[in-house]
């Protein structure tokens, strides 16, 4: 068995679904409009700088619904699912996904968007293994806007998929191939490390390092 790893914003969906979340509970009056994308904003730039601090961002990001009953977030987040994120899923990438796994590889998407954001999207791929960062709750099962664990994001995404690989009883030794699709720098630590990396709709800093490299590269949307 092969073992295939997909980023998801930018990589498997041409927009990134952190910040489209944040936008989208401005949209639904969660959120301060001017304020709140501002802010939103600047830490997305932040992000494709390679400078996010993910635990400010992740409390920041969760603050406007975390308070918020769960079924009213969960409901807030289907609307999301239906509104913004349906229309983002293009039948190129549903079809490379489906091909690595018809052809027997273990999947999985390893993002480091949270896990609220990302779990119905991942199931829309049907992809069955999430690895996205783990959102702390508290006793009662509230989340607390902090991050579980260590986050899956640049080298964490490393330690997660290991993680993940021992929950199942394999290791990374067991993969003769081992492919990942990312389209961003934050991801070079887990892109140097596999076999097989493909510069997906790559960004123009990773386009730079993967024709360095030799690497494949894959424009998947226009």
């Amino acid at each position: 068995m092969n073992l295939t790893l997909f980023d998801l914003d930018g990589t498997l969906i041409p927009t990134d679904s952190d910040h489209a979340f944040g936008s989208f509970m401005i949209d639904i009056g969660w959120a301060n409009g001017d304020e709140w994308r501002a802010r939103n904003d600047e830490f997305f730039a932040q992000y494709q700088a390679g400078q996010l601090n993910l635990g400010a961002y992740v409390e920041f990001a969760t603050s406007v619904w975390r308070n918020r009953p769960l079924p009213e977030a969960h409901a807030a987040r289907q609307r999301f699912m239906d509104e913004v994120m349906q229309p983002q899923i293009q039948e190129v990438a549903r079809a490379l996904v489906q091909q690595h796994q018809r052809a027997g590889d273990l999947v999985a998407i390893v993002t480091a968007t949270n896990e609220f954001v990302t779990t119905p999207i991942a199931a829309e791929f049907g992809v069955e293994h999430l690895i996205a960062v783990q959102l702390q709750r508290d006793a009662q099962g509230a989340y607390t806007g902090a991050v579980q664990g260590v986050p899956s994001f640049q080298a964490g995404k490393i330690t997660r998929v290991r993680d993940w690989l021992a929950g199942l009883g394999r290791q990374w030794e067991d993969f003769e191939r081992i492919t990942f699709y990312s389209d961003s720098t934050n991801d070079l630590p887990l892109l140097e490390l596999v076999s097989h990396p493909v510069a997906t709709n790559p960004t123009p800093a990773l386009a730079e390092i993967a024709s360095a490299h030799g690497w494949t590269t894959l424009k998947l949307f226009p």
